[in-house]
């Protein structure tokens, strides 16, 4: 069966295919997950050039998270990180293609609409994984119940701002690999429809944008998850979104909001492509089922 004629799934069946499908692709990419985490945690609020550099790069960062923390080391997280893409994945899966079925992204700014609300939905319903997920990276999981008083709903919101923009551009990405790359020409195709080189070539392409818009959310997020408490439960560092944006720029340089962005793009490609391909076998083969029986 091709996407374009698979049988309507239930939003319920939705929701478990794009949660395993995502799952699969998470034990690819965690790694990646990994270095950023590092990456953007690195020379918190102090100058550039004030305080040692563990960390100079993808490559160099997954070295030395080898050497210091063995091969498990690259799979820290990896746990959280299934529960946290199986819930948030499995939200916006199942409702964009819930938003598929009754016709809403056929409809002008229907697919935005869609995947902003679906990427909104899926973070905050994943956000507690992802606290939990972000504490086992950087090894400080002993401190998840007291930051999560703080830092929860602040990093949840930076959180729903990353998904949003990540959300719309993986529908959109969708909509390419079920139609195929166009060429130059008119009606011309780089590539067969179908073929698994449209959904590699558009999710390198398409995620440059989504890392350049998701970057800075991301690292307020993982800032904000991640600062130590007072007493109260409030965050020592930042009082909410737009401080940490300040202090953050301030301290370290308006480039400091896209620390991570080198493993942030490499992640985002291979993830998006992972996730569609897995996810559209996924609904082929059940649909398959359920025509069979």
């Amino acid at each position: 069966l091709s996407p374009t004629c698979m049988a309507s799934l239930s939003p319920p069946v939705d929701f478990v295919l794009g949660a395993a499908a995502c799952c699969m692709a998470c034990v690819f990419t965690n790694p990646l997950e990994v270095v950023k985490t590092r990456l953007q945690l690195q020379g918190e609020l102090r100058a550039r050039g004030s305080y040692p550099r563990h960390y100079r790069g993808v490559l160099q960062a997954m070295v030395a998270v080898r050497r210091a923390d063995g091969l498990r080391g690259l799979q820290k997280g990896l746990a959280a990180g299934l529960l946290y893409q199986g819930l948030m994945n499995g939200v916006r899966f199942g409702f964009y293609s819930h938003a598929e079925d009754i016709g809403l992204t056929q409809q002008p700014g229907g697919t935005l609409a869609a995947g902003a609300v679906a990427g909104a939905l899926g973070a905050f319903v994943a956000s507690p994984a992802y606290l939990v997920s972000l504490l086992v990276v950087v090894g400080i999981l002993g401190r998840a119940l007291a930051i999560s008083r703080a830092g929860l709903l602040l990093g949840c919101g930076a959180g729903c701002g990353a998904d949003v923009v990540s959300t719309h551009s993986i529908f959109r990405q969708l909509d390419t690999n079920r139609q195929g790359v166009g060429g130059k020409a008119a009606g011309e195709q780089w590539f067969k429809e179908g073929s698994w080189m449209v959904a590699l070539a558009g999710g390198m392409v398409s995620s440059v944008a989504v890392a350049v818009a998701m970057t800075p959310f991301d690292v307020v997020s993982t800032r904000l998850y991640n600062q130590p408490v007072d007493e109260t439960g409030m965050g020592k560092h930042y009082r909410g979104f737009f401080d940490c944006v300040v202090r953050v720029s301030g301290k370290e340089g308006v480039l400091a909001l896209y620390k991570g962005f080198g493993p942030a793009y490499l992640r985002l490609g291979p993830h998006t492509v992972l996730s569609l391909l897995f996810w559209d076998e996924l609904r082929r083969i059940t649909s398959w089922w359920q025509a069979t029986r």
